[in-house]
């Protein structure tokens, strides 16, 4: 009997214990500040970083396009009708100038050189002796004349055999890289047909259309700068080496032709070149382009402002111009020192709390290329 009550009184004081235990978790879970912990919004915002709208300094530029073309280039054929003997080069060697590329047969051309030199050796023999002859009183001086002339006539001869011999040699006009070919020992070649493409690519050419109506702003030696397609994050600078002497008169525009330096070899010929041609400078408030946000025609930024003692992000449109170096031309819309949201704007909405973490030298944040998308209004 006194077990059984031992035991009710030990199963009544653990089920008092649960319930004390239960109350007091309870009264810890209710008195949680809503939203301080980890994972909530925070009393004091979406965390941000600020900029101040400045004034930046603007190159007026128009653009126009070019194509590449190596310092010289030069498309090489064979002068006569032969069989290919050997090619000493390989597809994209450097070749310095004078360089034999393709050796043609020259079997024929062999023979009628050492024919020509053969005929020049008796031609000169002949006239030592005539001349000798001449001085003893044995010969006239029309005799002589008439042998020395046979012998420059087969001086001559040789001279012709030997080019004819050079003609089945294809050298390199000057230093630079050969392209891709076809061409191979026994292959047939006929003049004017292609062998080889031949480029210097130490610099590139580049001829561009000008319209007349910037033809005031442009001078030989002036520097310019280009972009490519195949390198967009690469500026080139390059400039002017010369203007055509006449405008165009069906287009209005004059022909310029730009030198680039292409150490590297980057370039190629047949490359689309932009050129950027610039017409002055100009002052304007611009905002760093991590801060514009664009939907359809229309773009906006955040301004930070302070209402009632809270901090919020105002999405406010804009009137965006040029776009240069990482800065947007604000147009309307801003006034010289508000300040914005610097970046991170996809993550932040009209009339929300911010709290503005830290502040960016507006160069820095321009710096960084802009975000991808878009934020909702």
């Amino acid at each position: 009997m006194v077990r059984r009550h031992f035991f009710l009184v030990g199963a009544l004081v653990i089920l008092g214990l649960m319930v004390v235990v239960g109350g007091l978790k309870m009264g810890f879970g209710g008195a949680a500040p809503q939203g301080g912990g980890p994972g909530g919004p925070g009393r004091g915002g979406v965390p941000v970083a600020a900029t101040q709208v400045q004034a930046h300094t603007f190159t007026d530029t128009v653009e126009l396009l070019g194509v590449a073309k190596g310092r010289q280039s030069v498309t090489l054929t064979a002068a006569a009708t032969q069989l290919v003997e050997r090619v000493r080069f390989s597809d994209g060697q450097y070749v310095a100038q004078g360089a034999v590329l393709v050796e043609l047969k020259d079997a024929e051309q062999n023979a009628g050189v050492e024919q020509a030199r053969a005929r020049l050796g008796e031609a000169e023999r002949t006239l030592q002796r005539w001349r000798t002859l001449a001085d003893q009183g044995f010969a006239s001086k029309a005799a002589v004349d008439q042998h020395e002339a046979a012998y420059l006539t087969a001086r001559a001869d040789l001279s012709a055999a030997e080019a004819r011999r050079g003609d089945r040699l294809i050298r390199a006009p000057f230093a630079g890289v050969v392209g891709l070919t076809d061409i191979a020992p026994g292959a047939l070649v006929n003049p004017g047909a292609a062998i080889v493409t031949l480029d210097d690519l130490s610099a590139v050419r580049v001829d561009f259309q000008v319209p007349e109506r910037y033809l005031s702003g442009l001078a030989a030696g002036q520097t310019i700068q280009a972009r490519t397609d195949a390198y967009p994050d690469m500026m080139i600078t390059g400039r002017i080496d010369t203007l055509d002497t006449r405008v165009d008169e069906a287009t209005r525009a004059i022909t310029a032709r730009a030198i680039f330096p292409n150490p590297d070899r980057l370039l190629k010929p047949g490359m689309m070149i932009r050129v950027s041609l610039a017409r002055g400078q100009r002052q304007g408030l611009a905002v760093p382009e991590a801060a514009v946000s664009v939907q359809g025609a229309s773009s906006f930024v955040f301004v930070i402002s302070e209402t009632d003692g809270k901090t919020q992000a105002e999405q406010r449109p804009v009137v965006a111009g040029a776009r240069q170096d990482g800065f947007v031309e604000i147009r309307d819309g801003l006034a010289n020192g508000d300040r914005i949201v610097a970046n991170g704007v996809n993550k932040v909405t009209g009339g929300q709390p911010i709290q503005v973490a830290e502040t960016l030298d507006a160069a820095d944040v321009a710096r960084v290329k802009p975000a991808s998308e878009s934020p909702g209004a």
